[in-house]
């Protein structure tokens, strides 16, 4: 079983910049597709960020240009550095892991394992 653990979350100023990370321990091969999504109140949980097991990453075209996400296969983690945040990047933000090693999407629902989240809250 697969165990994620999100940090880094906080409250910041618009334009500010955060780095959000994810320790996976358990069953997990480092070349699995692992992923960064958000939920806002009211809103679907959406993907961010993704980067398969030959290290080649997918964007939303929300955050193409200020997210970058990468991983530390040496210690099973997984990052987001975030710049440039906005006011609608507030929500919570959860890692997710999937068992190919392509990214088939950005579609939630192909995920398999879930952290708990962390809260970012960007104010104007």
């Amino acid at each position: 079983q697969v165990q994620l653990v999100e940090s880094g979350g906080d409250s910041v100023q618009a334009g500010g910049s955060l780095r959000l990370s994810c320790a996976a321990s358990g069953y997990l091969s480092s070349s699995h597709c692992m992923g960064w999504f958000r939920q806002a109140p009211g809103k679907e949980r959406e993907g961010v960020a993704l980067i398969d097991g030959f290290e080649r990453t997918t964007y939303a075209d929300s955050v193409k240009g200020r997210f970058t996400v990468s991983r530390d296969k040496a210690k099973n983690t997984l990052n987001l550095q975030i710049n440039s945040l906005k006011p609608e990047d507030t929500a919570m933000y959860y890692c997710a892991t999937a068992l190919d090693v392509r990214c088939l999407g950005l579609q939630p629902d192909i995920f398999d394992s879930w952290g708990q989240g962390t809260q970012v809250t960007v104010s104007s």
